[in-house]
């Protein structure tokens, strides 16, 4: 069974299949420093996790899409802080030109495993 977690014409915030959660995150302002978008992220991620069931320790790939790697310090540091110990998952973080808003400075991909049972 394939659950869409509040799915529109165009996507769903999440995707279960198969106890393995999918996810992509954008920030909710456009005009915030990167600090302030990553943050709105990761919220946004917490908040997608519980609902499919999942949560940071079912962290298993975070693919990070940064407009400017001159950005990638400031990530690290809230990114670190977000994580428990012993909780990171494998990740890629790549420079794209652009994201689907102008003003977007980030965005970030994961999967993960559904931990509580409750979302397969």
């Amino acid at each position: 069974m394939i659950q869409r977690i509040n799915p529109n014409r165009r996507y769903a915030d999440a995707v279960v299949h198969q106890g393995v959660v999918h996810i992509i995150e954008v920030p909710v302002s456009e005009t915030d420093d990167i600090r302030t978008q990553v943050r709105e992220v990761l919220g946004a991620l917490d908040a997608t996790l519980a609902l499919a069931g999942s949560g940071k320790d079912g962290l298993l790939m975070a693919n990070v899409y940064l407009t400017d790697m001159a950005d990638y310090d400031a990530l690290n540091e809230i990114w670190e802080a977000w994580l428990p110990p012993g909780q990171a998952p494998a990740r890629a973080c790549v420079q794209v030109a652009g994201l689907a808003r102008p003003g977007w400075k980030v965005e970030i991909a994961i999967t993960a495993a559904v931990t509580d049972g409750e979302a397969e």
